[in-house]
């Protein structure tokens, strides 16, 4: 049951590669990272899970295995991202399903519940936000980019595609830097570095700008379908403040919110506590 394998799916000519665990028939979940990261990084939780549910992990289009087509054939948008995502569920049978979110992974998310909320059983939120406080500071250099598009501002953000940021994204907030693996940010790192992986990336930093002015769209969704809704949360993110995980109980009162004394990868370090919050909540 614990047992994982490693598939791709044709969805309209796109591949997409995907893990997954489980017995086919029980609960589904779909698993959906984030930014610079892959399905692996779900590589701890998927074995706490699958005696339960049945799990599917894609890596999303431009990320891990994936495919990575040319910007010139393929818009790096989150509305993008988000149809091959929505499509991909169909094409492997992925009807109803809870989806748990993180970073990139939640305006993907919250997409594919607004599109159609009757596919959405439930939501587990891992520092995947989805309201403006939820926003600190560390997204300035982003926030200038998006007022104003110019190649410099552009420039400016291939610092957060180094190796040295990557670390630290996975690092930062964590009481003992020693508990993370750099099997995570090493494999991030190498995806990172593909040809024309950081244009890909830049266009997304760009565009993410239309996640922030979906909020309230994602809002209304909460509010009118009540999803039930679970926030488990790297109390220490340097990106996602504990704010916009709080901020969920505003539409949706019945919310569960868990904060947990790690970073912004909060599976490196706290993926079984994580996983029972994840268990005692789907299965209640």
């Amino acid at each position: 049951m614990t047992s994982i394998t490693y598939r791709h799916a044709d969805v309209d000519g796109f591949k997409v590669f995907y893990r997954e665990a489980g017995r086919p028939g029980a609960p589904k979940l779909l698993l959906l990272h984030g930014f610079p990261s892959s399905s692996h990084m779900f590589r701890d939780l998927i074995p706490e899970l699958a005696e339960r549910f049945h799990i599917v992990a894609p890596d999303l289009p431009g990320f891990g295995q994936s495919d990575m087509p040319s910007r010139d054939s393929f818009a790096y948008t989150f509305d993008n991202i988000a149809h091959v995502i929505e499509r991909f569920t169909e094409v492997i049978g992925f009807d109803r399903f809870a989806v748990y979110v993180f970073d990139y992974g939640a305006p993907t998310g919250f997409r594919l519940a607004v599109s159609h909320p009757e596919r959405i059983t439930a939501i587990v939120s891992q520092n995947g936000n989805a309201y403006e406080e939820g926003l600190s500071d560390g997204w300035n250099p982003i926030r200038a980019y998006w007022q104003d598009a110019s190649p410099a501002n552009r420039e400016a953000l291939r610092a957060l595609l180094t190796h040295e940021t990557t670390v630290w994204q996975y690092t930062h907030g964590v009481p003992d830097a020693a508990s993370v693996s750099p099997d995570g940010y090493s494999l991030d790192d190498f995806y990172l570095s593909r040809p024309g992986a950081d244009e890909v990336q830049l266009d997304l930093f760009r565009d993410y700008r239309n996640n922030v002015a979906l909020y309230p769209t994602f809002q209304q969704y909460f509010r009118t379908h009540q999803p039930p809704l679970l926030a488990v949360w790297g109390q220490h993110d340097p990106f996602f403040l504990p704010a916009g995980a709080e901020a969920f109980k505003r539409d949706i009162p019945g919310a569960v919110v868990r904060f947990f004394d790690t970073g912004h990868f909060a599976l490196e370090t706290h993926a079984t506590e994580i996983a029972a919050a994840i268990s005692e909540f789907l299965v209640r």
